[in-house]
């Protein structure tokens, strides 16, 4: 009669509580939290499709497993080729809401997960989101409550943002930080029992 086999660890390198309360939703419970800390500063003439694979993939790389699994995700907002800021100030929030008013944006989610004997599997989330025409009073309003302080592209869906969407082509879970359906498959690719 065979052991039983322990189950696996997953190491979360986010410190996002959406990316963990998503993750939740799989029935997953990380082991452990453990932010990566990177230089997150795009290289010149990077794309944003390429940009946010990379930092998945470093954020997963620079967190040790210690014989775990590690998951680690990027989201960016991006308008053609240009990658919207993690809005810090007013200002910043207010010029990306500015730009995104009315028009469509893609948001780009990268996961990877880094296995026990530290080879990367990844999978991108590519989600096509339009806001509305915003007012200024709109912008106005969504600004004062400070849900945007550091969001890329100045703005949560998961909170009152979502009712400036007019239509969102993708995964909705992908725009919070963590596309569940591209996560599943990655995580049971490895052997994590999920339902």
């Amino acid at each position: 009669m065979s052991a039983p086999v322990p189950p696996l660890e997953l190491i979360l390198a986010s410190a996002s509580p959406r990316r963990r309360e998503l993750l939740a939703r799989l029935g997953l419970e990380p082991s452990a939290i453990r932010a990566a800390d990177i230089d997150e500063t795009p290289h010149k003439g990077e794309i944003p499709r390429d940009y946010v694979r990379r930092m998945a993939r470093e954020k997963a790389a620079a967190v040790n497993g210690n014989g775990a699994h590690v998951l680690a995700g990027d989201t960016v907002v991006a308008v053609g080729r240009r990658i919207l800021p993690k809005t810090e100030d007013e200002t910043s929030a207010r010029a990306c809401l500015e730009l995104l008013s009315g028009r469509r944006h893609h948001v780009l989610t990268a996961i990877t997960l880094k296995t026990p004997d530290g080879s990367l599997k990844e999978r991108l989330s590519d989600t096509i989101v339009r806001f509305k025409s915003l007012s200024r009073d709109e912008i106005d309003a969504y600004l004062a409550d400070g849900e945007w302080h550091g969001k890329a592209g100045g703005y949560a869906i998961q909170g009152s943002a979502e009712g400036l969407v007019a239509w969102l082509s993708g995964s909705h879970s992908g725009v919070i930080g963590l596309p569940l359906f591209e996560t599943r498959a990655l995580l049971k690719s490895e052997g994590f029992a999920l339902g």
